[in-house]
């Protein structure tokens, strides 16, 4: 789903949307009227249909052994990043909710130095360690994360996880927000946006 006809697109940014297990790409599209108006967004299903309308980037870690996660979250990367070699040559910013947040961070493994930025909600890391880690330490992207005290869906050790990874990976804005669970705040976006202008 495109904010903008082709026509339109010319010399502005991407932004892509990242949507989460079992959703769909209209989602975080209802996001965009609260997000700047500078680039154009583009909200990406993922490969992996479930049912009707739900969707996947790659099989649950409680569905697949340990060490398959990166590999397959690897893979539905590439996907994405074949999709983007054939509509943009220009800067790219990611923003992924809950499983698209490990997309955006997957992403950038993957391809070090391809995207302008990174943001992560409500998210978490697929693997433990990656190929791309050192190019990333190298050179750290600056990434957005965002989650709240009460989500019940990211359990404490993915979240220490992704705590100890982002300091040497990134160049990292972080923000916790007390109450919230498994969900995006209007308080998120307010910071969102403001990373979002630093960055675009």
């Amino acid at each position: 789903m495109w904010s903008a006809p082709e026509s339109e697109r010319a010399g502005r940014p991407l932004l892509v949307l990242l949507h989460g297990y079992g959703s769909h790409e209209g989602d975080l599209f209802g996001l965009g009227p609260g997000l700047p108006l500078g680039p154009v967004i583009a909200s990406v299903r993922a490969p992996i249909e479930l049912a009707p309308g739900m969707y996947s980037w790659f099989p649950l870690m409680s569905e697949a052994p340990a060490e398959e996660v990166g590999p397959n979250a690897d893979a539905a990367a590439r996907s994405v990043l074949d999709w983007l070699d054939t509509v943009s040559s220009g800067p790219v910013h990611l923003l992924g909710f809950s499983q698209g947040g490990a997309m955006a961070l997957q992403l950038l493994r993957v391809a070090p130095g391809r995207f302008a930025s990174a943001t992560v909600l409500a998210g978490f890391l697929a693997g433990v360690a990656h190929e791309g880690d050192a190019a990333l330490a190298a050179a750290p992207p600056p990434v957005f994360y965002g989650r709240g005290t009460h989500d019940d869906r990211i359990d404490s050790a993915r979240v220490d996880q992704l705590d100890a990874w982002l300091p040497g990976h990134a160049d990292a804005t972080s923000r916790i927000y007390e109450g919230l669970g498994h969900s995006i705040s209007n308080d998120e976006l307010r910071d969102l946006n403001a990373f979002l202008a630093t960055v675009l």
